[in-house]
């Protein structure tokens, strides 16, 4: 078989699981529910009133909404967390025959940009196989899958991984967020279909699509698979995420805010709030029981280093409730290590 029709192969078994993701809402239960947090337009920027009439159809506020894929035959969906909006919303996904099914919203993965949604059915559906992205290379071939604009479903752009480890700043209407250690591609992200697969040759996940760089050509990026491959046995074993939680609001250390904050230190987090209202120490979380401060830094959790490649956040979703972890921070220019006992990350 030639390597053409291999990949032909590969696309038409991968097409079945790819599935496209609306999001809307009864408009009488946006009212009861207080619509301004999930669509902050109906109070404060009232001169657009009319993007929101054209959302309208019938009785339901269109949210828009996105791609995925199945990675379970009981219906288990990965998309990104832009793409669901919000857990007051409901959700309808349609598969590639045009079924449709009404679907949950199980958890979501802010760290990665990564939601989770349970098709609402008792068939069992055809699943994607996960790879493992600790194995991707630069220049190894790659296949983005998803429903471009929501136009042109099932839409496969072919490219190479043009770079690991990469950290950016993504935005949407709702806001911005630090997204770390994806993988960057030439494989066309476009609108609509962010939420699909990113697949290797063998038809297996190695991403989830998840931006693009609007003023450039064919800048793409995707969440590693590996990264949220704990987050999926959490969910099939306990029904949800059950991240390590420390309680510290904070930045990662850069080069910039070294020289900008004249801090003694070339790598950690931290410890600052962005906010003045909010402290930087959660009330009652276990760094707030361990006797971490506001301006703390922190160098390394067990031992391990903290930096742009290895945050925080990576080592808290490796990490376990009730879990005992060394903390080492410079304080005052000191070094000293506190001893901190982990809990599970409350709900959102």
């Amino acid at each position: 078989m030639s390597d053409e029709q291999k990949r032909i192969e590969m696309i038409q078994k991968a097409l079945p699981t790819i599935v496209s993701v609306s999001v809307s809402k009864n408009i009488d239960d946006l009212c009861i529910k207080k619509p301004t947090r999930v669509f902050p337009v109906f109070e404060r920027d009232k001169k657009n009133i009319g993007s929101v009439t054209d959302r309208i159809e019938g009785d339901q506020l269109d949210f828009g909404g996105g791609s995925g894929f199945i990675i379970d035959e009981s219906g288990l969906v990965l998309t990104n967390i832009h793409v669901v909006k919000h857990n007051l919303l409901d959700y309808e996904i349609t598969l590639h025959d045009n079924t449709t099914y009404s679907a949950v919203l199980i958890d979501t993965d802010p760290i990665h940009d990564v939601a989770y949604l349970q098709i609402k059915t008792n068939v069992k559906l055809p699943a994607l196989p996960l790879g493992d992205s600790s194995t991707a290379q630069i220049g190894q071939s790659v296949y983005a899958i998803g429903n471009v604009l929501g136009v042109f479903p099932e839409t496969i752009s072919r490219g190479i991984i043009s770079g690991l480890g990469r950290a950016i700043e993504a935005h949407n209407e709702d806001g911005k967020e630090m997204l770390h250690a994806l993988i960057q591609t030439d494989a066309a992200i476009n609108p609509g279909n962010s939420g699909g697969p990113l697949l290797n040759n063998d038809g297996e996940v190695l991403g989830i699509n998840t931006a693009n760089v609007s003023q450039a050509e064919n800048i793409g990026f995707a969440t590693p698979i590996n990264a949220v491959k704990n987050d999926i046995a959490d969910i099939k074993k306990y029904g949800k995420i059950r991240r390590a939680f420390l309680g510290v609001r904070h930045v990662i250390i850069t080069p910039a805010i070294t020289r900008g904050l004249n801090l003694p230190a070339t790598h950690g987090v931290f410890i600052t709030s962005p906010i003045a209202s909010q402290s930087a120490i959660i009330p009652k979380s276990p760094a707030d029981e361990a006797g971490l401060r506001e301006n703390d830094i922190i160098l390394t959790m067990n031992n391990t280093e903290l930096n742009e490649q290895y945050t925080l956040e990576d080592f808290l979703e490796d990490a376990e409730g009730e879990m005992e972890v060394k903390i080492k921070i410079i304080r005052g220019g000191k070094e000293m290590e506190l001893v901190a006992t982990l809990l599970e990350r409350p709900k959102r």
